[in-house]
C-alpha cells in the first residue's frame, strides 16, 4: 500500500506543450501509489488552458478538484485520419467534485474555461486490457469544424 498526495507544486512535471493551448503541469500519481492497471494524474490549468483535441484506447475517467472546466466531445466526420471534419455534441461544465466517464475512442478535450481562473482535475487512465499501453492521439484543431493534423 502506498499513499501519497495531490495539495501543492511539489513533484509537478511539465507536459507535452504541444498538447495544451496554454500553461499546464501536473503529478503523476500513479508512480507515487504504484498503480498498475491505470496511469493517475493531477492535471492544472492554468487560467484559459486546455488540451487540445484527442482520444484515448481506453476510458477516462475525470474528477474536478479546484476551479470551474468543462469536457467537450466531438464527433468525425470523413474518413481521412489527419484530415477530418468534426462538430461538437456536447459540452459538460465540470466543477469541484464533479466525476465523468469517457468512454475509450471519444473524441474530446478538456481543461479550464475561464481565462481568469484556474482549473484542476484526477485524470484516470484506464489500461484497456491487462499490460496494455495507454495510448492517446492528439490533434491539431480549430475546435470548431477542421481537424487539420495528428500531432
Amino acid at each position: 500500500m502506498n499513499k501519497s498526495n495531490i495539495s501543492g507544486t511539489g513533484d509537478k512535471r511539465n507536459v507535452n506543450h504541444d498538447w495544451f493551448t496554454g500553461k499546464t503541469w501536473m503529478k503523476v500519481l500513479s508512480e507515487k501509489i504504484k498503480a498498475k492497471d491505470q496511469d493517475i494524474y493531477h492535471v492544472h490549468f492554468e487560467k484559459g488552458s486546455r488540451t487540445k483535441l484527442h482520444q484515448h484506447n481506453g476510458n477516462q475517467v475525470l474528477i474536478g478538484v479546484k476551479g470551474k472546466g468543462s469536457l467537450e466531445i466531438f464527433r468525425k466526420y470523413g474518413t481521412s485520419k489527419n484530415n477530418f471534419k468534426i462538430k461538437k455534441i456536447e459540452k459538460i461544465s465540470l466543477n469541484e467534485g464533479d466525476i465523468v466517464h469517457i468512454p475509450a475512442k471519444t473524441l474530446h478535450t478538456h481543461g479550464s474555461v475561464d481565462k481568469k481562473k484556474e482549473f484542476s482535475h484526477i485524470a484516470i487512465n484506464i489500461l484497456p486490457r491487462k499490460k496494455a499501453v495507454y495510448k492517446t492521439e492528439w490533434y491539431e484543431s480549430d475546435f470548431k469544424t477542421i481537424v487539420s493534423k495528428i500531432i
